[in-house]
Order: C-alpha cells, then sequence, then structure tokens
C-alpha cells in the first residue's frame, strides 16, 4: 500500500460540514464518492459562510447540552524481560499519557513498575475492569491497550505480566459486562487469538499479529503508541487521528522498520470492527476505505473504527455523547446506502441521500472549522 496523505471521502466530507452547513451538500456527496445517479460531481470550492447565514439556518436553543466527556484508558504494561523491552514500554507509556492528557480523559496504568502491596497485576487488572465495565451505554470509550510480550502454546493465548499471566479467554469474560464503546489494542506477540475471543458488534479490536505464532516482540505497539495522537497519521484531513488511521500509519511503519533493518517482516496487524472476528489487514485499505473484500464476502472492517478518536478535534469535542451516537449512526446508514446505490432508481438514491447529508450537516452548524482545538 503506498501510504500517503490522502483527502478521502468521509474525514472531507466532515469538514465541509462544518464550514459550510446545509449548503455542503453537492460536495459532501462528491467527497464521499456517492455520485449522483452516473453524473460526475464537480468538485467544490469551499467558501466561508457568513455568520448570520449559519444562524438563521436554525432556532436558537434555550440551553446547551454538555459536551461528551473524555475517554478512558486503561494501559496494561506487561513483563519487559530484557532491558531493550523496558525501555520501548516505558516510551510507549509515556505516549500514551500524552496523548490522553491532550484528550482530556483518564489513563489508569497497570505494570511498569514495581510490585505494590495491592496484590498481584492480574488482580488489579481484573479489579480495574470491573471497575470500567460498570458504567453505562452512555459513558464515554473505554480503550483497553496491551503493551508487552504475549504467548500462545497452540491452545491458548497469553499476555504475559509480573506474575500470573492472564489469557485471552479471561480478557474476554471481565469485559463481557461493559455496556460503554469498547476498543481493545492488543499490541503483542501471538495475539492473533485475543481476536476471535475478543469480538463483538460495535467493538473495534486490534491485534498485532495475524497468527499465534508471530512470537517475536511485536514493534507495532511502538508506532500505534506514536500515531494515536499524531496528526500526521490524519489521512483524511478532518483534524483528527482515528483509531483506523492510527492502525494504518502503525501498520506501515512497522513494516518500514522490518524493511530498513533488512529482516523479513514477522508481524501482521489486524483491525476488526464489525463483530465476525475475522479481522482486515492494513493493505486492503485505500486511504480510510478497505477496498478488497474476502472470499466469503464477509463485511469491510474499518468504518465504526474510523469513528473512534482518542483526541478530538475541536467541533468535535463539542458534540454531546447522543450527538456523537446519532452522528455515526447516520454515517453507518450512509456508507450502507452507498453499497446499494446500484439497486437502487436515481431519484430514490438522490432522496435517502439527501435527507440523511442534511441531518449530519444540521449538527455541525455553528461549530468552529475542522482542525481547531
Amino acid at each position: 500500500m503506498t501510504f500517503e496523505r490522502q483527502r478521502t471521502q468521509r474525514g472531507e466530507a466532515r469538514a465541509v460540514a462544518r464550514g459550510m452547513g446545509v449548503w455542503f451538500l453537492a460536495g459532501v456527496a462528491w467527497l464521499m464518492g456517492l455520485g449522483v445517479g452516473d453524473r460526475a460531481l464537480a468538485a467544490p470550492t469551499p467558501t466561508p459562510v457568513p455568520a448570520a447565514a449559519v444562524a438563521s439556518a436554525t432556532s436558537p436553543s434555550t440551553s446547551v447540552p454538555e459536551p461528551a466527556a473524555g475517554p478512558s484508558v486503561v494501559l496494561i504494561i506487561g513483563a519487559p524481560g530484557e532491558s531493550e523491552y523496558e525501555t520501548a514500554l516505558q516510551l510507549q507509556r509515556d505516549r500514551w499519557t500524552t496523548a490522553v492528557q491532550r484528550a482530556g480523559g483518564s489513563l489508569t496504568v497497570i505494570g511498569g513498575a514495581p510490585v505494590t502491596t495491592e496484590g498481584t497485576e492480574f488482580d488489579r487488572v481484573q479489579r480495574v475492569l470491573a471497575e470500567q465495565t460498570q458504567a453505562s451505554a452512555g459513558a464515554s470509550p473505554l480503550w483497553v491497550v496491551l503493551a508487552g510480550h504475549g504467548s500462545f502454546d497452540g491452545k491458548e493465548a497469553k499476555f504475559n505480566l509480573r506474575g500470573p499471566d492472564f489469557t485471552a479467554d479471561q480478557l474476554a469474560t471481565w469485559l463481557n459486562p461493559a455496556l460503554r464503546p469498547v476498543a481493545v489494542i492488543v499490541a503483542t506477540s501471538g495475539s492473533a487469538p485475543f481476536l476471535a475471543k475478543l469480538t463483538r458488534p460495535g467493538r473495534v479490536i486490534v491485534v498485532a499479529t495475524r497468527s499465534g505464532y508471530e512470537l517475536n516482540y511485536a514493534r507495532f505497539g511502538s508506532f500505534f503508541a506514536e500515531s494515536v495522537a499524531d496528526p500526521a497519521a490524519d489521512l483524511d484531513q478532518d483534524g483528527q487521528t482515528s483509531l483506523l488511521e492510527s492502525f494504518l500509519q502503525a501498520a506501515h511503519r512497522t513494516a518500514e522498520y522490518y524493511r530498513n533493518e533488512g529482516r523479513l517482516l514477522s508481524e501482521h496487524a489486524l483491525i476488526d470492527d464489525t463483530g465476525d472476528g475475522l479481522g482486515t489487514p492494513a493493505e486492503w485499505f485505500r486511504g480510510v476505505r478497505a477496498t478488497k473484500r474476502a472470499k466469503d464476502g464477509a463485511a469491510l472492517d474499518g468504518l465504526r473504527a474510523h469513528q473512534w478518536h482518542l483526541v478530538p478535534s475541536g467541533p468535535e469535542r463539542l458534540l454531546t455523547s447522543a450527538q456523537r451516537e446519532r452522528r455515526d449512526a447516520l454515517e453507518q446508514e450512509i456508507e450502507r446506502l452507498r453499497q446499494k446505490k446500484g439497486a437502487l432508481e436515481t431519484p430514490e438514491y438522490e432522496r435517502q441521500l439527501e435527507a440523511l447529508l442534511l441531518e449530519v450537516a444540521r449538527m455541525y452548524e455553528g461549530l468552529p472549522p475542522a482542525g481547531s482545538e
């Protein structure tokens, strides 16, 4: 995959929506590749809309809902083994700490320090996840990140802690009660079996390997920690870096690392956000859209992961949890409509598309431009 900055469909559409409100419909259709019938739409030139025009398009609100709360991140750092890996894991901790501070979220770190009197790391992981999964369905997203070493004996995958390790099955059990949105990044060797155990509709899972037998130390975790708040990873230029974009840049940089070292690539990351547990590799994406489909016709991953942002843009921060949930649902409806385009008559396609795009646009009226924080 040529990893280049591409002004791809959804993020560019959001950027135009934030600046232009209901006047952006033709531009969004063009940018999202939705089209109108078989006619080619010329690329629009966004122009500022006077504040008075935006204000007159909607009725003033008597109350302003509270913006959504920042994300919760649980970073679990495993036993480092060699000193080289201890340094690498400390760097990952530092990068996650900086990113979560920028996000205005909360960070809980388990491991990476001498064992305390609070019990084993295994006990603390179980206790912290029990607390985090008690939150309601409308709570802020929960990110669970595993950094370190994993193992796989052909039957069972484990994450290596100081003291007792935990298995993929145990982690799945601890996360099962969660009603809030959950993303799990298993950035370890031998992490592939975690995918099938953790997957669930609406959940985003990232693993560093495509097989449990890829057992060399996974460099992917360091590159993901570096990418999660990196503006350079913002492929669609919407002013924020999504979980999907972080995955794509981290996978690219991992492959680049092995090439520069003259070594055979021994880790192949996968992402799953459809709940089928199959996962999609980075090379199946062009920009932020998966363009290659599995032989069995399985759903393409990526859309849900592209709706997750650890460090949201200024406009994104102003949306309430309910608004984000509705916006995300609309974007998924637009994608489903796009896939049905060939089966619909042009007038009906246009009617459905316009209704969806208008509702998305109205959410952004009066918000600051994309790229602001």
